[in-house]
């Protein structure tokens, strides 16, 4: 526990009071159980000023506001669903010689931001504010630090928790004091589920696959690297979890799913986060023509299923996520943007035209990433409206089965919403011949100093060796189809505890309390 030379004014009052609560025998941070009845919408849902006798309930929750008016005072409670109003008075709560227990307990010891269990009725005040009269209220835990509460003054709020590095980093106390929060993440368990359910009224089987791999594969990205001490090896937090789940396609599963966290150990900016939470699916006899019709019948209801609407607004657009959506090829795509047509184009034409285009490339790049640079700066960001990017280049896509009517392209789909990918899919490459040289290639790029190159899984070539059906997969990034139908443009907005550079903190002359610590980063 922090010393009271680390402590500021506030926070040595708050332990004080805890060590007044104990001397008058009222343990500020208790065990016993406490039975909750009602919960604060609820209660204010179903208010009728007929019922008789009130409606008893037991409410629990924290203390937001309190104004003492002598014998009778007012407090908020915030439960999980919102806040209530309770009505104290003093000689209903604390009759006869216990007067003193509501003056000092009740008026000097009970702080903003304690918990506290109420038992009472429900009633109308005349200023007509559905609350609760408190017949007994009982202390639940004390809170130590005081909570920015915000505060008006002419019209301007004071105090409020709105600066980013702070609620990020403290997601607990701006979960409690800034409203609209945790609904974001209430929808966003509500968008794992709808997926859940659409995917499961398929028959197809959710399964776990492994975080540490001995192989970094499935995608093209920088991998953590960690050291097993008992087996003396190094291992790799995963990267995708591609390969394994093609794995249980061979092992003849009609199709699984994962929702999985995925690390890379890259830049952090507003729409990354090193560790990410990705969908993948997989499910045999099927092609990436099936897959895009699957894929935006379940954006659909999912968006539907999260906001009772397929339209979200996000910044100054509003996205509609009703089927069908538009396909477009990857080459028409840079061909309507720029003019050029990189049908048939080396790669020495394709730097060029990166060049002439003011496009940073290196010489690691092959014409896969070439082509991808054209692509993400002068095309990905004019896709609003939920739209498939399809044929890609073979260069690009190292574990998709080669185009069934032109051998230079892919069955690949991206879908672009917002001017961003939100998912990848493919007609997945089955022949274990062709999926050897693809990996082959990518060592010949890793020795050209790309480190996002994949390395080649013997294992994995050992398992299309056995044979693998036709199959299609798809991954979604589920983080940013979080911010889509919430509606924010960040990613930390939509991550509990999102990743933060180191914190450093220092007090600030004059001030005390939570609004004394400056942070700032590295």
């Amino acid at each position: 526990m922090a010393n009271n030379k680390e402590l500021s004014e506030q926070e040595v009052v708050r332990r004080r009071s805890m060590e007044a609560l104990r001397e008058r025998g009222i343990d500020p941070f208790p065990a016993a159980e406490y039975e909750v009845t009602g919960h604060t919408v609820e209660i204010k849902e179903n208010f009728s000023d007929e019922a008789q006798p009130p409606r008893q309930v037991r409410v629990a929750g924290r203390v937001m506001s309190r104004r003492i008016m002598g014998k009778a005072s007012f407090m908020e409670l915030q439960d999980a669903d919102g806040r209530i109003q309770i009505y104290v008075s003093r000689d209903e709560l604390c009759p006869g010689e216990d007067k003193d227990l509501y003056n000092v307990v009740f008026k000097k010891l009970l702080d903003i931001g304690d918990f506290i269990g109420v038992e009472g009725f429900v009633f109308r005040t005349q200023t007509g504010e559905i609350s609760i009269h408190a017949q007994k209220i009982t202390f639940l835990g004390k809170s130590l630090r005081p909570l920015p509460i915000v505060k008006m003054k002419d019209g301007k709020a004071y105090d409020a928790f709105t600066d980013p590095e702070m609620r990020y980093r403290r997601r607990y106390v701006d979960l409690v004091v800034n409203k609209g929060v945790k609904d974001i993440f209430v929808k966003r368990t509500r968008m794992f589920n709808s997926m859940r359910e659409y995917f499961n009224s398929h028959g197809y089987l959710e399964v776990d696959t492994p975080v540490l791999q001995s192989i970094p594969g499935g995608a093209a990205a920088r991998p953590f690297v960690t050291h097993h001490n008992a087996l003396d090896i190094p291992l790799y937090l995963r990267i995708a979890n591609e390969l394994y789940l093609k794995r249980l396609i061979v092992g003849g599963f009609d199709g699984v799913y994962e929702f999985s966290r995925n690390f890379r150990n890259e830049g952090m900016d507003r729409t990354h986060n090193p560790e990410f939470t990705c969908m993948e699916i997989y499910v045999p006899y099927k092609d990436y023509n099936w897959m895009m019709c699957f894929t935006e019948r379940m954006l659909e209801k999912i968006a539907t299923d999260v906001n009772g609407t397929t339209k979200v607004k996000v910044g100054d657009n509003e996205i509609d996520f009703a089927a069908p959506y538009p396909r477009v090829t990857m080459t028409q795509a840079i061909l309507d943007a720029t003019g050029f047509d990189i049908t048939g184009k080396s790669e020495e034409e394709l730097r060029d035209f990166c060049k002439s285009q003011g496009i940073e490339v290196d010489a690691s790049m092959g014409k896969g990433k070439l082509i991808d640079e054209i692509f993400g700066e002068k095309c990905e960001g004019t896709f609003i409206q939920p739209t498939f990017i399809t044929d890609y280049p073979i260069e690009m896509s190292p574990l998709t089965k080669r185009h069934r009517d032109n051998p230079e392209l892919t069955e690949r789909f991206e879908l672009m919403v917002n001017g961003k990918e939100l998912a990848n899919a493919y007609s997945e490459l089955n022949d274990p011949i062709d999926q050897y040289e693809r990996f082959v290639e990518q060592m010949r790029l890793a020795d050209k100093g790309d480190d996002e190159a994949m390395i080649i899984d013997a294992d994995f070539i050992r398992a299309l060796e056995y044979g693998m059906p036709p199959t299609s997969g798809m991954g979604i990034g589920m983080d940013r189809l979080a911010m889509l139908l919430t509606g924010q443009s960040t990613i930390q907005e939509v991550l509990l505890f999102p990743q933060m550079r180191p914190e450093v903190r220092a007090k600030k002359e004059g001030e005390d309390g939570d609004s004394a610590e400056a942070e700032s980063e590295d």
